[in-house]
This record gives C-alpha cells, sequence and structure tokens, in this order.
C-alpha cells in the first residue's frame, strides 16, 4: 500500500522555480506557511507515475509589499527575480517509489528526476511521516546494519547507517566539550562489539575507554615507568614500542635538532650507523633474505649501544696531521649534541616503552605476535577474545605521543599493505583526540609532521588495503585538512566554536550546506549525521550504550555540595613524581 496519498487540497503550494537540486515552493496559505519549519521534510510529486521527491526545508521567506503589490523577490536558485511573496527553498535528497521491481515503498538517495513547474508540494508530518520513517528504518542495507539511535523527526523510527560504508569511506565524529562524542563512540563499538569477527583498534589518549568490558574488547597500554620496572609484557597488556620500530623520518625527529648546523651530518650518519647495527643483527642463513633487502625503514631489531659507541668515537676522532702531530677527524665535535640528545632520551624513565623494552622484544619474532594481537580479528586471536583493541596512551608524555600513535598506525598499514589481498581482514582505527597528533599545523620535520604525513597516506589510500579511519575531535578546525577531506560520513554533535563550525560544513555536500546552522543549537547526545552511509541526512538522537566511558565530567556544584571531602594529594604528587598511574 502507497503511504503517499496525498490530495491537492493538503498541498503547501506549488513550485515556481527548479534547479539541479533544489525548487522553490509558492505558498499561497499563510496559515500553512506558518505550520512548517526549517529542516523538516518535504514530499513533490515527480514527473514519474508512482514517484514522488523527498526534500528537506532549507529557508523560509514572507515578504509583505505594503502597497499591495508584488514584491520583487530575488529567486532563490540565483536566476530572475520571481513576482512572488511566501516563497520556500527545498534541497531535493532522494527518491521515494511506491513500487520497485517487487519492493513496496523504497527510497533512494537518488534524483531520476526534478519535478514540473506548478507541481505540488506537501507536508511529510504526522501519520505519513512516522510511515515514512519506518520505511527509512527497514531499509535493506549490505550486510548487518548499525544502529546509531533514533531520529529526531520521529522517536518510533530507528536510525540505521551501512556499516560497510561508514568505515569503508572514513568517517569524522566531532562534538565540543560534553556534546556526547565520547558517548556516540561507545554507541559505535557497541554495535561492533556484536560482530563475531569485529576488528578494531581506538587510541584512547586519556584512558576515559576503560570502563567498556567484556570479551570483545581487549585493553592494551603503554609501558609505563612502572611496567618497565615490573618486565610486563604483552601477555599482561602492556606493550613496548621498542625504538627499531621507528622508520627513517622519525629517528631523524626524535634525535636531530634541525636547528644545528651539524645536522645533516648527523642525519647521515646515525643512518648509516643503524643500517650497520642492522646488518650486524641479521646474520645466520634464516636471515639471508632479509639482509638482501632491507632498509633503514625495515623493522629489525639492532643494539642501539653499537651506534652510540660508533658516533661518540667518530665525535672524538683524531687522525695524523701532515706532520708529525694529529688533527681532528672530519666529524671530531659534530656529534655532541646528537649524542647527548640520545642519551638523555635513553634515560628519561617516561620513554621505557621506547628504549628499556625487555629481552623478548628485542627478538625478531616478536613483532609478529605483537602484530598478530593488534591487527587479527576476534576469530583470529588465540583465545577469541578481543577483537577491539583499546590502546591507552594515558602515560606517553606529549611531546612524543604523535610519533608513537603514528608508530602503530604505520605498523598496522604497512602490515596490511604487504598481505595477500585474499588474506587481509579489515580493520578500523578510531583517532579519539584526532587534533593531538594529526593537527592542521605541523612544522616541517617535527613529529607532528611525521604523524600527520602517515595518517595522511591512510586517510588516501587505506580503503585499497583494508582500513577505514574513524577521525575523532572536539577540535574540527586543528585536525588536518586532508584528512578531514576524506570522511565521507560526518557525525557531528554540538558545536559552539565558530571556527569548528565553519570546518564541518565544508565538509557538508553544497546543497546541505545551510545544514550545518543547527550546530550551534543541537542538545546532547545529539548528532547531524550526513554521508554515504546515512540513507537520510538528518539528526539522530544517539541511543544509550551498554558501557559507559569515564568521560571525566565532573559536576562541579553537586562535588561541592557533598558532606564528606574529596582529596588524594598524596598519592597524586608520587603518581606525578614516577610518571605512572601505577603505584
Amino acid at each position: 500500500m502507497a503511504i503517499f496519498d496525498f490530495k491537492d487540497d493538503e498541498a503547501l503550494g506549488k513550485v515556481v522555480a527548479v534547479d539541479t537540486a533544489t525548487v522553490v515552493v509558492r505558498v499561497d496559505s499563510l496559515d500553512r506557511l506558518r505550520t512548517i519549519q526549517v529542516n523538516r521534510l518535504t514530499v513533490l510529486r515527480s514527473s514519474k507515475a508512482g514517484h514522488h521527491l523527498i526534500g528537506l526545508i532549507t529557508r523560509i521567506t514572507r515578504k509583505i509589499d505594503e502597497e499591495g503589490k508584488s514584491a520583487d523577490t530575488a529567486s532563490e536558485t540565483g536566476d530572475a527575480a520571481l513576482p512572488e511573496n511566501n516563497l520556500v527553498r527545498i534541497t531535493l535528497i532522494g527518491t521515494f517509489k511506491d513500487r520497485d521491481g517487487e519492493a513496496l515503498n523504497v527510497f533512494l538517495r537518488t534524483l531520476e528526476t526534478v519535478p514540473d513547474i506548478d507541481s505540488f508540494c506537501f507536508a511529510l508530518d504526522g501519520k505519513r511521516l512516522t510511515a515514512f520513517m519506518q520505511v527509512i528504518s527497514n531499509v535493506a542495507m549490505e550486510g548487518p546494519r548499525l544502529s546509531l539511535g533514533r531520529f529526531t523527526l520521529d522517536d518510533d523510527a530507528e536510525a540505521f547507517l551501512n556499516g560497510n560504508k561508514l568505515f569503508q569511506r572514513h568517517a569524522v565524529i566531532v562534538g565540543s566539550t560534553g556534546s556526547g562524542k565520547s558517548w556516540t563512540t561507545a554507541r559505535l563499538l557497541d554495535q561492533m562489539a556484536a560482530l563475531p569477527q569485529a576488528n578494531a583498534i581506538l587510541f584512547d589518549i586519556h584512558g576515559e575507554y576503560k570502563p567498556l568490558k567484556g570479551d570483545a574488547f581487549r585493553h592494551i597500554r603503554i609501558a609505563g615507568p612502572k611496567d618497565v620496572e615490573k618486565g610486563s609484557v604483552l601477555k599482561d597488556g602492556v606493550l613496548y614500542l621498542p625504538y627499531w620500530l621507528l622508520g627513517y623520518e622519525a629517528i631523524v625527529s626524535l634525535f636531530v635538532d634541525r636547528s644545528d648546523q651539524n645536522a645533516p651530518n648527523q642525519s647521515m650518519m646515525i643512518t648509516k650507523n643503524i643500517l650497520e647495527a642492522k646488518r650486524a643483527a641479521l646474520t645466520g642463513s634464516e636471515h639471508a633474505a632479509v639482509l638482501e633487502n632491507f632498509t633503514i625503514d625495515s623493522p629489525v631489531p639492532f643494539d642501539l649501544n653499537t651506534v652510540l659507541e660508533e658516533l661518540t668515537n667518530l665525535n672524538c676522532q683524531m687522525e695524523p696531521g701532515t706532520r708529525s702531530g694529529e688533527k681532528q677527524g672530519p666529524y671530531h665535535g659534530k656529534f655532541t649534541r646528537l649524542i647527548s640528545r640520545l642519551e638523555a632520551k635513553r634515560a628519561d624513565r617516561r620513554l621505557g616503552f621506547l628504549f628499556q623494552p625487555p629481552k623478548e622484544c628485542m627478538a625478531m619474532s616478536w613483532l609478529e605476535e605483537m602484530i598478530h594481537q593488534l591487527i587479527a580479528g576476534r576469530g583470529a586471536q588465540s583465545d577469541k577474545k578481543g577483537g577491539i583493541k583499546i590502546i591507552d596512551f594515558s602515560e606517553v608524555p606529549s611531546d612524543v605521543l604523535p610519533l608513537m600513535v603514528s608508530l602503530l598506525a604505520r605498523a598496522i598499514f604497512t602490515t596490511n599493505q604487504w598481505t595477500e589481498r585474499s588474506k587481509r581482514h579489515p580493520i578500523a582505527l578510531m583517532c579519539d583526540e584526532a587534533h593531538l597528533y594529526i593537527p592542521e599545523r605541523a612544522g616541517a620535520d617535527s613529529s607532528d609532521a611525521v604523524s600527520v604525513e602517515i595518517f595522511e597516506r591512510i586517510a588516501k589510500e587505506g580503503r585499497k588495503y583494508g582500513i577505514g579511519l574513524v577521525v575523532i575531535s572536539q577540535r574540527p578546525a586543528e585536525v588536518n585538512r586532508t584528512v578531514l577531506s576524506q570522511c565521507s560520513n560526518v557525525i557531528a554533535m554540538r558545536l559552539t566554536n565558530g571556527d569548528d563550525q565553519a570546518v564541518i560544513k565544508r565538509l557538508l555536500p553544497d546543497s546541505l550546506g545551510s545544514f550545518g546552522d543547527l550546530l550551534p543549537v543541537l542538545d546532547t547526545g545529539e548528532a547531524l549525521v550526513v554521508g554515504d552511509a546515512s540513507l537520510l541526512p538528518t539528526r539522530i538522537r544517539v541511543a544509550k550504550p551498554s558501557q559507559e566511558p569515564d568521560s571525566q565530567t565532573v559536576s562541579f556544584w553537586d562535588r561541592w555540595n557533598d558532606s564528606t571531602p574529596r582529596a588524594d594529594t598524596k598519592n597524586a604528587v608520587s603518581a606525578w613524581r614516577q610518571q605512572s598511574f601505577q603505584l
């Protein structure tokens, strides 16, 4: 049974102008004009029988001619002036078919036709809106559907996203502090956890996703100073990122001061000595194939002490002079700052996960074990658990955070790149607080620049290798524009900053640009959802996740009103001094 059985006398008005995806409707009845609202849905009759066009009201104009004459009104499509008042601009967003083959009541995100001039336009409300939203909710999608919540237009209709397109074409989740961004992320993780072969990595920068429990989740913590002392390893849920995983750009940004006049010599010699150290580690017939083809970027364990010793020797080297005496070697004194930086980094307790890995992390076999635990789906894990890996970076120093997050991202991307296509298991990288390590402004040759380069490549090429990217941030204006431009799905919570709003509006289709005007007035837990994964661009009330993250939002007034004081300065100072929460 067709759900759109409108009669002519129910019409809001008639079409007076048509553009590619925009129409202008003249509303003759002032009473009916007052009943419609911006961002509500309308139905227009198509030139094809059994077809209706669904539109979104983007502007309502009422102009009064005081002399009783028709006022000239600029065409909403940018053409010649229209001599009518009471104009409604509508953006067409899809086609509704009474029948499509064997299927009844089908909605498609395509525009096969546009309405004719003088076609009737109807408001979509009441029972018809409920029926239409039920069609949207029950629409067939590719594979299991991802339920995000309920449509704001109709609380009885469930809002589904296309899970394939959400991750294939990347997504961005943004919202000001307290808008429900972490809640929305937890809801997505909820839906993913229900799938038997779910596979995702969440970079948890502040440790707020610790409360998420269950067989679908595996919590891994980047090793802190206490973990190094205890000798904690991967099976304990502790991850080291040993220095030999660093690529050339990361090594240079970490150890070489580009402002030093000797920086080119330092970069050249540290690279040469690391290559020699890796070559020395590849002795034995079992490593012959690697020895023939490895590069500075190849993840081969090597002894950092030998590199440091060789640099120290070059820095102090003397050679025979023209007479009986000696003269300084070509690199004498040129590596002093490099050696000092390297020794300082190695001695920093906070960087124990990088420079003080346990013995097992220095074996060639360790990388395979680590990569398997990170990128293998739930069914491929030895314990059949933990398809969703939540990696806690809360104890990683902020100055090396971009380098460490990008190091993991690079390892995952490179592994999938070198995996045979038929054996790749898709994985989603969820980048919480992305503005901290995928910044819009990154200094040349800095660790930020290294991180941005890696995530730009994942954003551009990840889909080919089964890697989806979800960028999560409260400050989209501070996130790299190239990465954001590759995200074809937008889940935007409330944004109050004008710069942030402008960034998200640029991501919206031109026809839905005014949709972004809702960003500052969205309720907590409410989102604008637009993109390839959403059948209907609209407002959605995100459903409560089964397990809520620790968003660390403190109720100031309630806490100040407690009868019992809360204070733990002793342990706080101890944790500060030891640079670890693991006291």
